[in-house]
């Protein structure tokens, strides 16, 4: 299949405007959302950069990029109504119930094995 083939064929389903009302509130949620996901992007690069191309972690800079994550984080908690602290606590209480021991990897492939 050549690109524009493809492109022709998977275009077709695309919508030249949403089919749905959205309100304020959910626009700042796929604003932060986004947000979120590029900041993380930006961890995630500066890691990699890093480690695979050996340039070391700049701990300073990673700071700053985790300190852009949380801010995100916590307008999203805010747009949804949701308490950062309350969050926070729910997630540990996850991973207690998950590695009640602490993680290991045998722990893991179990739970994974248990989900299939």
């Amino acid at each position: 299949m050549k690109a524009q083939e493809y492109q022709k064929a998977a275009t077709r389903t695309l919508l030249s405007k949403p089919d749905f009302q959205i309100t304020d509130e959910q626009v700042m949620l796929v604003w932060n959302g986004m947000g979120l996901a590029g900041e993380a992007g930006e961890v995630a690069e500066l890691i990699k950069k890093g480690v695979f191309h050996q340039r070391g972690i700049d701990k300073e800079e990673l700071r700053r990029e985790l300190g852009d994550v949380l801010w995100y984080v916590a307008a999203l908690c805010e747009g949804a109504g949701l308490d950062l602290a309350e969050v926070m606590e729910s997630n540990i209480e996850k991973l207690k119930l998950r590695y009640p021991q602490g993680y290991s990897a045998d722990d893991s492939r179990a739970r994974a094995d248990e989900q299939k």
